[in-house]
């Protein structure tokens, strides 16, 4: 297992990231964009945080924590990529502003055909090595090619069969988590999720990132006065990013080749996966937050 991952880890990656965004598609009507001027201000606010405040949040940790090396390069990459589907499904069952979720969602992952590239070439760039080159255009066919074109093909399967379109999403979605379990297991087997060489110290700087994030999610929405479903849906949108993406531009990034090193790529995808599965506690505490205050306002 480990060499076959090894060999076709890229494309592992693209199974996983096209059928996630299938199934979000699949979710989708044109209409929902109509949010976007149905609620301008939390639109606004939520898609200036996940495009701004995220990546200044990672510029400051990797600029004043200490962050290097592949972590630096890992929390780069979460910040340059949006949110996906798992974020809608997470406000929806914490009671947010589902509607709000699905327009902050749409919005960047149009807007990171030009945003990613950008954000990753100003974040770390000097943490490199000397004869690294970007792979602006690879970056962008990847997204082109597997996040916008299964999302709007995801979006035909729902306009043109509408009674099918919710169980073609539940198998998309199935099918791409079970691509991450692919990833993870081929990773391992491989010797590439490595605990001991990571670090405790750098398990630490990932929980802060995930942690500062949550909490910026929280408090700026707030004090923009936005209504409490809107604060949940943003806060979700803050947190819960598309993994699935960051492990395939990992991959343009840092291509693997059977029998040779590649320690900053392996660091780079253990920072991934980890905050990956720390979004997931993340989120399961704020759905049972939300869902206990719900409670106890109507009760």
């Amino acid at each position: 297992m480990g060499e076959i991952y090894i060999t076709y880890e890229y494309w592992f990656a693209a199974f996983q990231l096209i059928f996630a965004m299938l199934g979000m598609g699949a979710t989708l009507t044109v209409g929902d964009f109509g949010d976007v001027m149905r609620e301008p201000k939390s639109v606004t606010i939520g898609t200036g945080m996940q495009l701004l405040l995220v990546p200044l949040i990672a510029y400051l940790f990797i600029s004043m924590v200490g962050v290097v090396g592949g972590v630096a390069v890992g929390i780069a990459l979460i910040a340059a990529i949006p949110g996906g589907t798992t974020s809608n499904i997470f406000t929806y069952m914490a009671k947010g502003n589902s509607p709000l979720s699905i327009s902050v969602t749409a919005i960047t992952t149009l807007a990171c055909l030009l945003t990613t590239p950008f954000i990753l070439r100003v974040l770390i760039t000097e943490y490199l090595p000397l004869d690294f080159a970007m792979p602006t255009a690879q970056i962008v066919n990847d997204i082109a090619w597997t996040l916008l074109l299964p999302l709007v093909l995801g979006m035909v399967v729902l306009a043109v069969l509408p009674k099918y379109a919710g169980t073609i999403s539940k198998w998309c979605i199935r099918a791409s988590l079970f691509g991450i379990v692919l990833i993870i297991i081929g990773s391992s087997s491989a010797g590439r999720l490595d605990v001991g060489a990571f670090g405790g110290d750098n398990i630490l700087l990932v929980i802060a990132f995930v942690v500062a994030l949550t909490v910026a999610g929280w408090v700026l929405p707030m004090v923009f006065g936005l209504a409490k479903p809107d604060i949940t849906a943003v806060q979700m949108e803050v947190v819960v990013r598309n993994v699935n993406l960051g492990v395939l531009i990992k991959a343009s990034m840092f291509p693997v080749v059977v029998g040779a090193s590649n320690t900053l790529g392996d660091m780079v995808l253990f920072t991934v996966l980890l905050y990956g599965v720390l979004q997931m506690l993340i989120a399961a505490v704020l759905i049972s937050w939300y869902r206990r205050a719900s409670r106890s306002v109507t009760a």
